[in-house]
C-alpha cells in the first residue's frame, strides 16, 4: 500500500500551502495554548479554507473541554486526542484519532482501549512525566516495538520522524500514515517549507 503523510502543528498559509502542494493527505492544526504550535480556533478556520477536499484537516487536542471542541470542530474533519480516556473520546461525534504514547511493548496494550472510541489510533514516542508536550518534541520510539502486533484499529505512526528515517521507519512497522510536526521545523513551532517538500518528497518513494 502507498505511504502518506500528514504534516502537523501548521500554523502558517505559508506552510500549509507547501504541505499542500507536496501531497500530503493530512494536515494538522494544534489547540494547545503550551505548544509553540497552537493557533486559535480563528486562525485555524482561516488556514482550513485553504485546504482542498481531498486533504483532511485534523485538529490536535490534550484532553479538550467542550467549548473548545465546540469552536473548533465545524472546520475540522477529525480530533487527534492526547491524554483523554476512551469514554471521552467515545463522546465525541467526530472522526476520533487516539494518540498512544509508547515507550515499551507493554504501552501497546492502551491502544486496546479505544477499540469502538476511536477511529485510528496514532502511535507516538512516550514523553517524560516532567514535559510540558505530549507530543511534538522530535522523539522516537522502538519502532521493532510494532512487528508482530495486532492492531485493533486503523493506525498511523509518529514520534521523531523526518526526511532521513520515514523510509525506515515504515519499513520496520508497516505504517501506511506517518505524522510528522518537529521533523519538518527549523526551530519549535517554525516550519521549514524545505523540508516540508523533502518529507513528502521521501514518502512519495516509498
Amino acid at each position: 500500500m502507498p505511504v502518506t503523510a500528514k504534516i502537523c502543528g501548521l500554523s502558517t498559509p505559508e506552510s500549509l500551502d507547501a504541505a499542500i502542494a507536496g501531497g500530503a493527505s493530512h494536515v494538522g492544526f494544534v489547540f494547545f495554548p503550551p505548544s509553540p504550535r497552537n493557533v486559535s480556533p480563528d486562525a485555524a478556520r482561516a488556514l482550513a479554507a485553504r485546504v482542498p477536499g481531498h486533504v483532511g484537516k485534523v485538529g490536535v487536542f490534550v484532553d479538550p473541554d467542550d467549548a473548545l471542541l465546540d469552536a473548533a470542530l465545524p472546520f475540522l474533519d477529525a480530533v487527534q486526542l492526547h491524554k483523554t480516556r476512551p469514554e471521552r473520546a467515545a463522546a465525541i461525534r467526530t472522526p476520533v484519532w487516539a494518540a498512544v504514547a509508547i515507550k515499551s511493548r507493554a504501552d501497546l496494550d492502551t491502544a486496546r482501549r479505544y477499540a469502538g472510541a476511536a477511529e485510528r489510533i496514532l502511535y507516538d514516542a512516550k514523553t517524560p512525566d516532567s514535559a510540558a508536550l505530549p507530543g511534538g518534541m522530535g522523539l522516537r520510539f522502538d519502532w521493532t516495538l510494532l512487528r508482530g502486533f495486532r492492531h485493533p484499529l486503523p493506525w498511523a505512526l509518529s514520534g521523531g520522524l523526518d526526511a532521513a528515517n520515514v523510509a525506515e521507519a515504515a519499513r520496520i512497522t508497516g505504517a501506511t500514515l506517518v505524522d510528522v510536526s518537529s521533523g519538518v521545523e527549523s526551530a519549535p513551532g517554525v516550519k521549514d517549507v524545505d523540508k516540508i517538500a523533502d518529507f513528502l518528497k521521501a514518502v512519495r518513494s516509498l
